[in-house]
């Protein structure tokens, strides 16, 4: 919004090179660099070409156990809905891939694109999560984690693994609340009724080089909670 009469800011096209000159919608096109300063232009109807026009449904090619996918894999999630009269087929594959604690890898088109995707079964539903490519997810092996200096003490991995389990627990999505977002209405409303707020930084941990004694008291901390 614009800050002297709260006016929406409007989204222009413009071309840079010619002093910012803007551009109708009409005249923009999808182009893909092929060398520098060299494009090739696509249009829609080539795009929708390369689309396979048998693949509008979800066609399954394989059921892989649930513990193989890494999430990182995961992109986004759809609800997926029979159509009239397929609820029986429906509720017999959401069954059968939850008692077999697999998941169903397969095809499909959305929008203009072609989209690995993986259904999972839950309480009856099935839901579709888009697939992200292996090209498309670092390996661990090529970030640049820098490695520690020793490896950890056994006594160190220990002390690690009792801290781990003095907080497991079963994960219920309800007991988690987006309380970055409570607190950025709470401020909202804080300043719509003329209060100002404002927030200190938190105290920056305290460095250590004895790893166990803070995982000791770490420990420690949690059994008293």
């Amino acid at each position: 919004m614009h800050l002297t009469d709260g006016a929406p800011i409007a989204h222009r096209l413009v071309d840079p090179t010619k002093g910012d000159e803007e551009v109708a919608r009409e005249d923009v096109v999808k182009g893909y660099e092929v060398a520098e300063d060299e494009w090739v232009e696509i249009t829609d109807d080539e795009i929708k070409a390369a689309d396979q026009p048998g693949r509008k449904a979800i066609e399954l090619e394989e059921f892989v156990a649930r513990a193989d996918i890494d999430p990182v894999y995961y992109d986004r999630p759809y609800n997926l809905a029979p159509q009239d009269g397929a609820e029986p087929g429906y509720a017999l594959l959401a069954e059968a891939m939850q008692r077999a604690e697999r998941v169903g890898i397969g095809r499909v088109v959305l929008r203009t694109k072609e989209q690995l995707v993986a259904l999972r079964a839950t309480d009856g539903l099935i839901r579709m999560h888009t697939l992200r490519a292996a090209d498309e997810v670092v390996d661990a092996k090529e970030l640049e984690v820098p490695a520690p200096k020793k490896k950890p003490a056994p006594r160190e991995v220990e002390m690690a693994k009792a801290l781990v389990d003095q907080l497991a627990a079963d994960f219920r999505p309800a007991r988690y609340r987006d309380t970055y977002r409570d607190r950025v209405l709470e401020l909202i409303e804080a300043k719509a009724k003329g209060e100002s707020r404002s927030s200190r930084p938190p105290p920056p941990p305290e460095p250590t080089d004895d790893l166990l004694a803070a995982l000791e008291a770490s420990v420690k901390a949690v059994k008293k909670r």
